[in-house]
């Protein structure tokens, strides 16, 4: 098998468990793009939201953001590519999830926008189930996060329910597949997220496919979450690393070391360096 193309989640997979991306892994993709391998990010995160270490990395080239909402050419500088939700999507997720009292933040032209009362009670006391830097430092806040999403409901690339009570997450995901034109996914075990009807990291890869002249045989993709799946299944070589969701497991060739043992480099020196 050719890789000529690896695509890499971020979260849980290519960064440690510190945030950070390896100086194993940086030095495996650098040799990878060495050979003319593409390094494409595909992630749930916003552009805004990217960790410096990406920026850093000149094998990098191409980022597929918002669970492949958006796909951005970094050395032109240019967003290329937009697959958001579509107004109705949006009108019908409001209207559902103003029923409950959910943390809800939304995804516009790659910045991420979460309810304001909700931002200032992180700041103030210091305490969320979530990590509270990440909070402060990626999100935007907004006097009524519903409202905003109304006001910007031709632009959305991605909506994100947040869960302190993971146990509520199940029956919420069984309303939120009745929304119209959407798709459910999750990256993190307290989220749920709403795309666009044909939106995943799967037809962004398809997409890249294309602008590159690359076969889904010659692909790559690593994962380890519910939202990676589909990426997973559209490449010739799927692989999970050993800290993935049992699902994501089941449908990899390969299951490699975890995210915090450098499973990336692992997979990369395995399959395209031939180390």
């Amino acid at each position: 098998m050719t890789i000529k193309l690896i695509a890499l989640d971020l979260d849980g997979t290519t960064l440690n468990d510190n945030r950070v991306i390896s100086e194993r892994n940086r030095n495996a993709l650098q040799q990878a793009a060495a050979k003319g391998v593409n390094i494409v990010i595909a992630t749930g995160r916003p552009f805004s939201a990217l960790p410096p270490d990406v920026f850093e990395i000149p094998a990098i080239r191409y980022v597929l953001t918002s669970n492949g909402a958006s796909i951005t050419d970094l050395r032109e500088d240019r967003t290329f590519y937009k697959n958001c939700l579509s107004p109705l999507a949006v009108e019908k997720s409001v209207e559902m999830l103003r029923q409950h009292d959910y943390v809800v933040e939304c995804f516009v032209k790659g910045i991420a926008y979460i309810d304001g009362p909700y931002f200032e009670e992180v700041r103030r006391t210091g305490r969320s189930f979530r990590n509270i830097d990440y909070i402060l430092k990626t999100r935007n806040p907004v006097d009524d996060i519903y409202r905003f999403m109304l006001d910007h409901k031709d632009e959305i690339e991605n909506i994100n329910v947040n869960f302190d009570d993971v146990s509520e997450k199940p029956a919420m995901r069984e309303k939120l597949l009745t929304l119209p034109e959407t798709t459910i996914t999750s990256s993190f075990n307290h989220n749920l997220e709403i795309g666009g009807a044909t939106t995943s990291k799967a037809e962004a890869l398809s997409q890249m496919g294309k602008l590159l002249d690359i076969k889904q045989s010659e692909m790559m993709a690593i994962g380890d979450s519910p939202n990676d799946m589909a990426m997973l299944l559209a490449s010739g070589m799927p692989v999970a690393v050993g800290n993935a969701e049992d699902e994501v497991k089941a449908i990899a060739e390969y299951i490699a070391p975890s995210n915090d043992e450098d499973g990336v480099a692992d997979a990369v020196e395995k399959f395209v360096l031939n180390v």
